[in-house]
């Protein structure tokens, strides 16, 4: 995928993810979950293409900002954000699946010597049950979702808790904002996919990269590190 230079960045290198519209295609599932808790309750349907600008701050944000297409207040979050979960996590992969090239790229980076993990606002319960449902699991040392940090990004205590210690260089891929936000925190270089679920334009979001292909993430990473060095 590289040459022998570029590949042997990866040897001591430390790579967290964003899961949703970064690893998997989950728009297809949340909307499908996030209609079930809304539409009985009067408010019209969210269509997919929506869904995909509005997934990036978790659950709780999404059905929020479902009600303020409406203008329509939010009784009673918690309850909502639980029902949601419910009805998302009885069929967590029904339609969702991991975009194109991601498990071939996730292997070579492994086989490369990096060291993989998983930093996702997506509850962790769900982010758990998504990636071994699509058979992703063995290529990450550890999934962290809001709850098993501090504080969930954009703020910098994700992104390390998600990395862990004792790597030579580092970097997240993503999005969205909150990941080009949580990378800048730490300091530490962010790429981002550009087919991925976020408010603004790819291009706009400061990120060091911007890809349009998940096999283009070694080489992007390379080249950011180089630069940098």
């Amino acid at each position: 995928m590289l040459e022998a230079a570029d590949a042997a960045l990866f040897a001591d290198a430390a790579i967290a993810f964003d899961l949703d519209g970064t690893l998997v295609d989950t728009a297809p599932d949340l909307v499908r979950a996030l209609n079930a808790v809304i539409e009985p309750r009067g408010l019209p349907a969210v269509p997919l293409e929506d869904v995909r600008a509005m997934v990036g701050r978790g659950a709780r944000a999404l059905l929020e900002r479902a009600h303020a297409r409406t203008g329509t207040p939010v009784d009673d979050p918690e309850a909502l954000v639980a029902e949601f979960i419910d009805i998302y996590k009885a069929d967590v992969a029904a339609e969702s699946r991991a975009f194109p090239h991601v498990e071939e790229t996730l292997g070579w980076l492994r086989s490369a010597g990096a060291r993989l993990s998983v930093c996702t606002n997506k509850p962790s319960v769900l982010s758990d049950l998504l990636i071994a449902e699509l058979g992703l699991a063995p290529y990450f040392e550890r999934i962290v979702g809001p709850e098993r940090t501090s504080a969930k990004k954009p703020d910098a205590a994700h992104l390390h808790d998600a990395l862990g210690g004792g790597y030579g260089r580092a970097a997240l891929v993503g999005d969205s904002a909150p990941d080009v936000g949580s990378a800048r925190a730490a300091g530490l270089p962010v790429v981002v996919m550009s087919y991925g679920y976020s408010e603004n334009p790819a291009d706009s979001l400061g990120a060091d990269r911007v890809v349009h292909s998940f096999r283009d993430v070694p080489r992007a990473l390379a080249s950011v590190w180089q630069r940098a060095s």
